[in-house]
């Protein structure tokens, strides 16, 4: 009984209520509008110079290059213009020593080699065609680029963007360490590779992958409208989402398109409530926050993504080991144990390393509803050497878990609820009926058990939403938008690129230019004959 009513004390701590969403999306929604103003506040609201989203008839091959870790990907996308997309990819390890190179030039060389594998290896035709076109003709400014591939370039570090393909690195994470690249243009960086090698490759655009997500939603979902929202709930949590220009009233340097009136901004909200006016905090909170690498910041991300919530619950059954009234995965009689042992737990248990409780563990909890919990019970043992855990130990993880979670989808509808409000589409009569479209990506979303809809529970409650709005809300998954919507940002950064001459226009100008060159050098000639014949 004690375990039981300790039990019910802790899930009691992380009830997240109706009222807590409205107050949380109240605060979200002027986090939103104070990003929006000026710089250097909690969610960045950074502009992405994207200026428009497909709606699924786009057509065209494109290329995408993701380097967010240890591993680089290179993919092609041929999309059909029907929703529908083929896609093509090779994957590499990047060796230990080029993520700590003397030289910049080292990494962006090595994508480049990539690259050119990639296309000679796929696409061989369209790279022999362009080879075979620069060895016949070119222009003044260099060979006429309607063959080049355009490329989107995912590159997952925090970089200050100032423009659709131009961006400059601020900091190295996730083990890179190249101090050379700092406040360098990665684009630029990449685009000198390419062009060492003569690749038909221009980096047409710089890509966040929430952006990414947001893009590969609007072209593989059906309806009149694109997606509003793309949104990361996995390891880290973040979002994108279309706003209205003139909502964005802080400096914004580069060129963009302004005929759409709207852009795609990318919220950082992974630090929304870094001031934790209106977040719920736990001692739990408090202490995964001051032993983590950033305290005081993420402060949002620390309790809704999948990197933090198993730490989180680490945390907690800690402090009920740590009480020895509280006989959790400890007991003296085998009588106690429905499976007639003794239930111990071993010293070097993952339970007491930071970190050392996985969050998958928590969807297996979520998932077992066998009457002696006998699934979550055996994977205690595997992961957290946990022996023989009894039938209340089972129940004690299992609802301290789903109470960590439900916080954590209530807490992401915030973020989704406050993002619909923003975009007034519920009131809008020009959407009257029409879904409003979330792209989602991540492991919470596509692995622990009904997250999307405890979401939806949440949306219901808000003010502004209610059951009606809520039922307008079509939150998807969105694979792969670190390719399919890389490209896809390439394919609208191509169609801001200003106009150029077609080569017919352009033979046309030099055989205009070559008949005025001839009658210059006629007049020329005459001139001087007349001057001549004076003399």
């Amino acid at each position: 009984m004690a375990l039981t009513s300790a039990t019910q004390r802790l899930v009691a701590q992380f009830e997240y209520t109706d009222e807590n969403v409205n107050i949380g999306v109240k605060e979200f929604l002027r986090q939103i509008d104070e990003g929006l103003h000026k710089s250097g506040t909690s969610m960045s609201q950074i502009p992405t110079y994207v200026t428009a989203v497909p709606n699924g008839t786009e057509k065209g091959l494109y290329l995408a290059v993701d380097l967010g870790g240890t591993n680089l990907r290179v993919c092609s996308v041929r999309l059909n213009g029907d929703n529908t997309f083929s896609l093509t990819y090779n994957k590499s390890p990047i060796p230990k020593l080029l993520m700590v190179a003397k030289s910049s030039q080292e990494l962006f060389k090595f994508i480049a080699e990539h690259i050119a594998v990639f296309i000679k290896e796929h696409h061989y035709d369209h790279y022999e065609h362009h080879i075979r076109r620069r060895e016949t003709m070119s222009s003044p400014e260099g060979f006429r680029d309607e063959h080049i591939f355009r490329l989107g370039f995912t590159f997952s570090f925090p970089v200050q963007q100032v423009g659709i393909n131009k961006g400059f690195l601020i900091r190295w994470t996730k083990g890179f360490d190249i101090p050379d690249a700092i406040g360098k243009d990665v684009c630029a960086l990449l685009q000198e590779e390419i062009d060492r090698l003569h690749l038909p490759v221009k980096v047409a655009a710089l890509v966040n992958d929430t952006v990414g997500t947001l893009m590969a939603r609007s072209y593989t979902s059906p309806g009149k409208t694109g997606a509003l929202l793309g949104a990361i709930f996995g390891t880290g949590t973040n979002g994108a989402y279309i706003e209205k220009l003139s909502n964005i009233k802080k400096d914004m340097e580069g060129e963009y398109d302004t005929s759409t009136g709207e852009m795609v901004i990318n919220t950082e909200w992974g630090s929304f409530d870094n001031q934790l006016n209106v977040l719920p905090t736990t001692t739990y909170d408090i202490k995964l926050d001051q032993e983590s690498v950033n305290p005081g910041i993420q402060m949002f991300e620390k309790r809704v993504s999948g990197m933090f919530l198993g730490e989180i619950l680490r945390i907690v059954l800690v402090s009920l080991l740590q009480d020895e009234s509280i006989p959790l995965f400890h007991d003296d009689n085998s009588s106690h144990n429905d499976w007639k042992s003794t239930t111990s737990i071993a010293a070097q248990s993952g339970m007491f390393k930071k970190w050392g409780l996985d969050s998958a563990i928590m969807s297996v909890a979520a998932l077992d509803n066998t009457p002696d919990l006998g699934t979550l019970r055996l994977e205690l043992d595997s992961q957290l050497d946990v022996y023989s855990p009894s039938l209340e130990d089972a129940h004690a993880f299992k609802a301290i878990a789903a109470a960590i979670a439900r916080r954590a989808a209530r807490l992401s509808a915030v973020a989704v609820g406050a993002i619909v409000l923003q975009s007034g589409k519920l009131t809008d009569p020009a959407f009257a009926g029409e879904p409003i479209d979330v792209g989602v990506d991540g492991s919470l979303v596509e692995h622990y058990p009904h997250f999307r809809t405890m979401m939806y529970e949440a949306l219901k409650a808000i003010d502004g939403i209610g059951e009606a709005g809520a039922e307008r809300i079509r939150i998807g998954i969105a694979k792969d938008g670190s390719g399919v919507g890389a490209a896809l940002i390439a394919l609208v950064a191509a169609s801001m690129e200003k106009k150029r001459p077609t080569t017919i226009e352009w033979l046309a100008q030099m055989r205009s230019e070559a008949s005025l060159k001839t009658l210059k050098e006629v007049d020329s000639a005459v001139e001087q004959e007349a001057e001549e014949t004076a003399a």
